[in-house]
């Protein structure tokens, strides 16, 4: 049986593992990141990273024009490899969960992002 310390050493590894940031500089970063095609939302997060669909993740997520930092979990909903075409970026595409804290993030972000939402401009997600 493992002790106490050693358990929260695993612990502390998986969360590492598990964990993404991502901090847009401004709206037109987020609007390139934000996926409002899943039910709850979701973000792409670029990185180098290896990582499983359906991985269940934690994202710190900042956003612009807000002091907070959020925590929001979610699960890999698609990879994007490196050297993919377009241009698009090396990272994973998470959705939210269905929660209070992922459902009040994705309406701070839509208010971020207003009528950007609507402009059909080219993003990392689909």
């Amino acid at each position: 049986m493992a002790d106490s310390a050693t358990t929260s050493a695993l612990d502390a590894g998986a969360l590492r593992a598990s964990l993404l940031q991502f901090s847009p500089k401004d709206a037109n970063t987020l609007y390139a990141h934000y996926i409002n095609k899943f039910t709850h939302g979701g973000i792409f997060v670029p990185t180098t990273r290896d990582f499983e669909m359906g991985a269940e993740v934690i994202v710190a997520l900042s956003l612009p024009q807000r002091t907070e930092r959020f925590a929001l979990g979610g699960h890999v909903a698609w990879v994007t490899p490196a050297k993919a075409p377009h241009g698009r970026s090396q990272g994973v595409g998470i959705a939210f969960e269905d929660d209070h804290k992922s459902n009040a993030v994705r309406e701070a972000i839509v208010e971020i992002l207003g009528d950007l939402l609507h402009s059909g401009r080219g993003t990392q997600t689909f």
